[in-house]
């Protein structure tokens, strides 16, 4: 389960990535609440504030992915760790300064969003770099469940230290968190890392990562499932401080504990991911997003606080082998020279939607409710699910057939009417 925390310079970037995290979700719970403050509540300025940090990945994640490619993603890593330590100084210093306003905020967010361009592809193929080809799922799992390790303590810290000294230090101490990912990332041994060429400047290198994906229908399915997925149905930022403080009437702590509730889950199915070996099948990504879309729609139906939170944990653990099994699956399937352009655009796909989702999620809860947002990604999340495997079935000749018995169950066949699995009992 954890095989690839014996490789020296994962250990290095996975204990720096341990404090940031917990930093960066403290300032996710922090914004959030600060934005609410500022706005009496407003789901739409929240959409806003999310649409902003992901829209510049919507018109420059291709170039991002061209940049990891090109240059040395070591030192890359190490000025993006940099200027986000800064941005999140510079908002906390304005709040302590009793002098934030709403577009500060704003400011911030498409800040942020900008320097995630380029740092996410480039943190997204620097994996291969750390362990090699054989344990990329294993670290991308774990990445994921250090991620959410974090995502347990730090919102609810983040909750308790807004109740008690305010929003402002929740921002300062994230921009300190920085500093520890900055120490892995100096430490490491450079004689070790698995690193690709770099890739020589010239002229039509995006769009040549472009046709490479067009042609790769192992590598189009889970780029178009995950755009819909995280589109509509991975808006937990915006639709749990809507249900905490919009639908049952509670404080930041609650809040917080909700999102440690979704990251207990979400820690659970990256541990699970983990001890996968090889690239994860097409069905274990299309069960996983359809468990998904099922669970989040229950979840928006509970009537309860405490119901609507216990519901949030196995929704957590299907988001996680989704998106893991996603991640893997593309990183697994892309050549050395092209993973920094294809991871870009699986960033685009994944990342690029947010802005128009999370306005839409915000403006649906607002002229309706917050449970009518999280109720309806959930169903688009399902039936995309169900869609994509229905024409994944149609495109490689597959058919399902009942097998009567003692035990009944479901085989696929294909065209040679060879049984390939039991699917269901």
């Amino acid at each position: 389960m954890f095989r690839s925390l014996r490789v020296h310079n994962y250990r290095l970037y996975a204990g720096g990535q341990v404090i940031s995290n917990i930093g960066a979700w403290m300032q996710r719970v922090a914004q959030d609440w600060l934005v609410l403050e500022l706005t009496h509540n407003s789901g739409t300025a929240l959409g806003v504030v999310t649409a902003l940090q992901f829209t510049p990945t919507l018109l420059f994640g291709l170039w991002g992915g061209v940049v990891a490619d090109r240059y040395d993603k070591r030192r890359i890593l190490l000025l993006t760790q940099i200027l986000m330590g800064l941005s999140a100084l510079s908002l906390g210093l304005l709040d302590i300064s009793n002098v934030v306003q709403i577009w500060h905020v704003y400011l911030v967010a498409f800040i942020v969003g900008l320097i995630t361009v380029v740092d996410n592809p480039t943190r997204q193929a620097f994996v291969v770099e750390m362990v090699g080809r054989a344990d990329v799922a294993n670290a991308v799992s774990l990445n994921s469940a250090n991620f959410n390790s974090a995502r347990i303590v730090g919102p609810a810290v983040a909750g308790l230290m807004i109740s008690a000294v305010g929003i402002g230090l929740v921002f300062v101490i994230n921009a300190a968190s920085y500093i520890a990912v900055l120490a892995g990332l100096l430490l490491m041994r450079v004689a070790d890392l698995h690193r690709s060429k770099p890739l020589p400047r010239k002229k039509g290198q995006l769009l040549e990562g472009l046709r490479y994906v067009r042609d790769r229908h192992d590598l189009l399915l889970p780029m178009a499932l995950i755009f819909v997925v995280a589109t509509f149905g991975l808006n937990f930022q915006v639709t749990i401080a809507l249900m905490a403080k919009g639908v049952f009437h509670t404080g930041a702590e609650s809040y917080g504990l909700l999102s440690t509730m979704i990251a207990v889950g979400s820690l659970g199915g990256a541990l699970l991911s983990s001890r996968r070996k090889g690239r994860p099948r097409i069905r274990l990504l299309l069960g996983s997003a359809f468990a998904f879309g099922v669970l989040e729609t229950l979840a928006g139906l509970m009537p309860t606080y405490a119901t609507f939170g216990i519901l949030l944990i196995p929704t957590g653990v299907a988001s996680l082998m989704f998106t893991t099994s996603a991640n893997a699956s593309v990183q697994m399937g892309t050549s050395a020279s092209m993973r920094g352009r294809v991871m870009g655009l699986y960033l685009l796909v994944f990342m690029g939607g947010a802005p128009f989702g999370s306005l839409l999620i915000g403006w649906l809860a607002q002229v309706t409710s917050p449970r009518v947002s999280i109720v309806g990604g959930g169903v688009v999340s399902f039936l995309a699910a169900a869609i994509l495997g229905l024409v994944f079935a149609r495109r490689k000749g597959l058919r399902v057939e009942r097998t009567p018995g003692p035990v009944p169950h479901l085989r696929v066949l294909a065209p040679d009417s060879e049984p390939l699995e039991r699917v269901a009992h």
